[in-house]
């Protein structure tokens, strides 16, 4: 059986452009409305993932206000609607409007076809990932997967999601390398929900946070006298996690003597409180963390080789924000819909400048500086939509200090980016990202293979 093709309304009163638009779009199921009544009736009947709507719309072809109703009508009955507006009489202040009122995106007549198919298939892909998330996220509690629990776009972040729901059944320790703010402690979390442990403790600790005198005993507990102060008798986090999992953020940070203590209980699966004499079986699963070249700190003698090798039997290499193309404005959108809910209720989603410089931002705090950004603007913003500035991104990289100085560097950065934004917005699929990107399927496999970047 051929499979249906996503449906594509058109609200367009023009009947010479109606057909035009009609026949544009062979990957689309095109359905045309003329009238307010048309549209809202094909959207609760066909209920299309992409809506291009004229603002201009009878009774009131000259202005705008049916347009505008159309458009806020669209948004209560079906929010997650991507509206891609048009404004005959070059208005582009109508159109910005539109934007700060949920459309996506606008574009101006007279139409270009291929431009306008563009926009089209970036919104329909844009509506696949969120329908795709929100599916995945209800699922998470039945099936527990790791990617129902993250909002991504990026092939990168996929692979790191499957690889760690492989290893996830087995009782490997694994190790997860990344930059502060990538969201290791999520993995973490995905690693034990997806494990036999899943019903068990998952209790995390952040090895660097803790002074080297007190972190012995919030590892392995303390029987009722073994110091001052001890006065009752105190499991520690290894033995709180029996049956589950103990997540060690920031391993590196655990000073050589109580490497040996840890290393023997990988070893023997057994600890001893401090001021005990009896060995305690424990069944925990260690998964930890860092940002730190451990390899380097075992040259150094600053980290014992052969306890990195127990507790690095799986490592998994976790990307930056910068890393993840497309990632940035997904999870903004997130983030805003999150915190507007408890914070400012009237927010609706972010400017046209908005969305560029959170794309454009290299994000060296990563997925954390992404949230509290977005956080602060949620509470700093005065209108219905964040702004660059509400982000405090307004200026950002406007002395060119980063800029590479070298044409050729430039060039090769400005390509990779675009490429890799390209294969997100497509989710990996070769030919709608040459279509993207305006090149053919063998100069993009040519620019696959000069870059070394995996499709």
């Amino acid at each position: 059986m051929a499979q249906s093709k996503p449906k594509l309304l058109i609200v367009e009163d023009d009947e010479g452009l109606q057909a035009q638009l009609k026949w544009a779009y062979e990957d689309f199921e095109v359905v045309i409305a003329g009238t307010r009544e048309a549209a809202l009736a094909a959207l609760r009947s066909e209920e299309p993932a992409v809506v291009t709507l004229d603002l201009g719309l009878p009774p009131d072809p000259d202005g705008t206000t049916e347009g505008f109703a159309v458009l806020e009508a669209i948004m209560a009955i079906k929010p997650d609607t991507k509206v891609i507006v048009a404004s005959g009489h070059g208005a582009r202040e109508s159109a910005l409007k539109a934007v700060e009122q949920g459309a996506y995106d606008f574009y101006q007549k007279p139409v270009d076809i291929d431009t306008l198919g563009l926009i089209v298939q970036r919104a329909y892909r844009l509506h696949q990932i969120e329908t795709e998330n929100r599916r995945l996220a209800e699922k998470v509690g039945e099936d527990r997967t790791v990617l129902g629990s993250m909002v991504t776009a990026a092939p990168e972040m996929a692979k790191v999601a499957r690889t760690i729901e492989r290893v996830a059944p087995t009782n490997v320790s694994v190790m997860l390398l990344g930059a502060s703010g990538t969201g290791k402690e999520l993995l973490a979390r995905g690693v034990h929900d997806c494990s036999d442990r899943g019903y068990g403790a998952f209790i995390a600790i952040n090895c660097a946070a803790i002074p080297e005198n007190l972190l012995e005993s919030e590892l392995f507990g303390h029987e009722k006298g073994a110091f001052t102060g001890a006065v009752k008798m105190t499991e520690g986090k290894i033995e709180l996690a029996d049956g589950g999992t103990l997540f060690l953020d920031e391993v590196g940070d655990i000073p050589l003597s109580l490497q040996v203590k840890l290393l023997r209980f990988l070893q023997e699966r057994t600890i001893e409180r401090i001021g005990g004499r009896k060995p305690i079986p424990v069944d925990t699963r260690i998964v930890c963390a860092t940002h730190q070249n451990l390899e380097s700190m075992i040259s150094e003698g600053t980290f014992r080789e052969d306890l990195f090798y127990r507790l690095a039997e799986i490592v998994v290499k976790v990307p930056t924000l910068a890393e993840r193309a497309g990632d940035a404005i997904l999870l903004a959108k997130h983030f805003l819909a999150r915190f507007a809910d408890e914070m400012n209720p009237r927010l609706k989603g972010f400017t046209p400048d908005a969305l560029a410089a959170i794309d454009g931002w290299d994000w060296p705090g990563n997925v954390r500086e992404l949230e509290n950004r977005v956080k602060r603007a949620v509470i700093m913003a005065d209108g219905k939509m964040v702004s660059a500035e509400d982000l405090d991104l307004a200026s950002t990289k406007a002395d060119g200090g980063d800029i590479a100085l070298n044409l050729k560097a430039a060039r090769e950065q400005a390509d990779r980016r675009m490429i890799r934004q390209a294969l997100a917005r497509s989710e990996g699929n070769i030919s709608n990202t040459a279509k993207l990107l305006g090149i053919s399927r063998p100069t993009l496999y040519d620019l696959l293979k000069q870059y070394d970047l995996q499709a």
